[in-house]
């Protein structure tokens, strides 16, 4: 498993999906259970960190263009 930071956006996305089939599948590994949540709280964390940087990386570079 790749660590979380080494992960563009679209890989956590696409790893964190990954996980919530599993969790919502019928055959569910419950030995995993925590292992899968706690990834999925570092993908979600992950990616909101991502987002609010690019958020603010674009405010930043909007807010040039007008001065």
């Amino acid at each position: 498993m790749q660590p979380v930071t080494e992960l563009t956006y679209s890989q956590a996305l696409a790893e964190l999906e990954q996980i919530l089939a599993a969790l919502r599948g019928d055959d569910c590994d419950v030995d995993r259970l925590t292992v899968m949540t706690a990834r999925a709280v570092e993908l979600l964390n992950h990616c909101r960190s991502r987002l609010t940087t690019t958020d603010e990386e674009l405010h930043r570079i909007l807010d040039s263009l007008q001065n």
